[in-house]
């Protein structure tokens, strides 16, 4: 992640190391919201669709299978919330930060607002795609898990 933690010296601010402090347990915070959201939609899904699961267990689907075909569909929808989150809230910061500048008065340079590199950018996309796997995988277990019997009976 590329986080480095620094001894408090004559140079650094407190408030500079507090704002850190924040934004960084800001962002687990919004991650963990995110990963749960992830976990509720694919529990209700896989609900949904357990008679689905049971048809395909009973013609022979391994639970392995079963895992994959879970997570799976999570990981797709994942990857294009990655992609397309990423340039909106680039865009986002690119009109929201000059509008901030210009209301206390300063007019910002550009090093102020173009902060991301491109570097930077591929894994915060590829970050959708490893919290919908990380939600995804406690829902498949417990896909794989279930008898093909009660899978049936399910509806």
């Amino acid at each position: 992640m590329g986080a480095v933690a620094q001894a408090h010296t004559e140079d650094s601010s407190s408030v500079i190391l507090a704002m850190d402090a924040l934004i960084g347990m800001l962002t687990l915070m919004l991650v963990a919201v995110a990963g749960l959201s992830v976990l509720n939609t694919v529990v209700l899904d896989t609900r949904e669709r357990g008679r689905d699961l049971g048809i395909l267990k009973a013609l022979g689907m391994t639970p392995r299978q079963s895992v994959a075909m879970v997570v799976t569909s999570v990981a797709g929808t994942g990857l294009l919330a990655g992609l397309v989150a990423v340039p909106a809230g680039v865009a986002l910061h690119h009109g929201i930060i000059p509008l901030m500048g210009d209301g206390v008065g300063m007019n910002l340079p550009t090093a102020a607002v173009s902060v991301y590199d491109p570097q930077h950018l591929i894994p915060l996309a590829l970050g959708g795609l490893a919290i919908a796997v990380a939600g995804g995988l406690l829902p498949a277990s417990w896909a794989a898990r279930t008898d093909t019997a009660t899978a049936l009976r399910s509806e």
